[in-house]
């Protein structure tokens, strides 16, 4: 699955969407994680994500990639709602799996399922689950991806392209044989769906600092990055080298050929700190022993220039239709 261009989003679905209740704080926004809603003294803080991209732990998957989305807000997600869709009537046992994935992910979470819907579709392929996830702010101020300053220094969590290698692991497991990958391979990339959470980290980096939080979905991190620049009108200037790659992660991008900088990649958080909070923000990276790195900065300007080997490569244009999963499933599974 890949998402529409800007381009197609700006003339087939932004003309249509209209605010014109008080109460909606923060609306239909491209690169903005959520939704928020006032409520009483507070914010309702909401999001929705379908995944399709995968077969084989979707449910988990499902769960964590909506409430990442709202914890780059800087609070912990309440309650999810469900859309579980599967091909067929028979596909009961598939049903099963996917709904104990969920419930395992919500309860590792600690979120609650409030509701949703579950069924069938014979032009459905493969499973469909989409979760919409809320929560609520109260007493603090709400992170968003256009809150980046000059200066801020840009904090990468844990590694990138970890979801996209994980899902090749799992559903494309002969292709990677095939191409020279082994048994080991797939086991340390099945085990990136260890860490698909961000919840931890992002929860952690609002209450010390984060000026803007965006978690690395569709895109991958360039992706993410741009929408961070746009939205905060501002450059960003990183160092290549810098970027955490694991090492199953390079072995899998070889193999499969894929871009890292452009590959999905749910357990990755982007966060931008103030220079005078970094030390802070460290200190407690490392007490919870949660990986990051911090790659570069926020500057003027308004693009992203990644700096490899002395040479600058400038991106500006949002491409968030291109996905390296979504180029892997064209590829490999006609």
């Amino acid at each position: 699955m890949s998402k529409f261009s800007l381009d197609v989003l700006n003339r087939c679905v932004h003309p249509f969407i209209n605010n014109n209740d008080p109460d909606v704080v923060l609306g239909a926004v491209f690169g903005e994680d959520v939704a928020l809603t006032r409520i009483n003294e507070g914010l309702l803080v909401s999001h929705i994500d379908p995944i399709v991209g995968a077969v084989k732990n979707i449910g988990s998957l499902a769960v964590h990639v909506a409430c990442n989305d709202v914890a780059t807000s800087g609070t912990p997600p309440r309650w999810i709602l469900l859309l579980v869709l599967v091909p067929q009537k028979e596909d009961e046992k598939l049903l099963t799996e996917i709904m104990s994935d969920i419930g395992r992910a919500a309860d590792e979470i600690g979120v609650t399922i409030i509701g949703g819907h579950t069924g069938y579709s014979a032009n459905l392929s493969r499973p469909l689950v989409a979760v919409t996830a809320l929560g609520t702010i109260y007493d603090q101020e709400s992170v968003r991806t256009k809150g980046a300053r000059v200066c801020d220094h840009i904090f990468v969590t844990k590694g990138i392209a970890l979801e996209g290698t994980a899902i090749l692991a799992n559903d494309f497991a002969d292709i990677a044989l095939q191409a020279g990958l082994n048994d080991q391979d797939l086991l340390d990339a099945n085990q990136l769906m260890d860490g698909i959470s961000i919840v931890p980290e992002a929860l952690l980096l609002a209450r010390h600092g984060a000026t803007a939080m965006h978690d690395v979905t569709r895109g991958g991190l360039l992706e993410t990055l741009l929408e961070i620049s746009q939205l905060s009108g501002l450059g960003i200037l990183v160092h290549a080298e810098r970027i955490p790659i694991l090492p199953v992660v390079s072995r899998f991008s070889r193999a499969f050929q894929f871009d890292p900088l452009k590959m999905l990649s749910s357990g990755t958080l982007v966060a931008t700190i103030p220079p005078e909070k970094v030390e802070e923000a460290q200190k407690y990276l490392n007490e919870k022993s949660i990986p990051y790195a911090d790659i570069g900065q926020m500057v003027e300007g308004n693009d992203v220039q990644i700096v490899q080997d002395g040479q600058i490569t400038k991106y500006q244009e949002i491409h968030c239709e291109e996905d390296e999963l979504a180029r892997m499933w064209e590829i490999y599974r006609k």
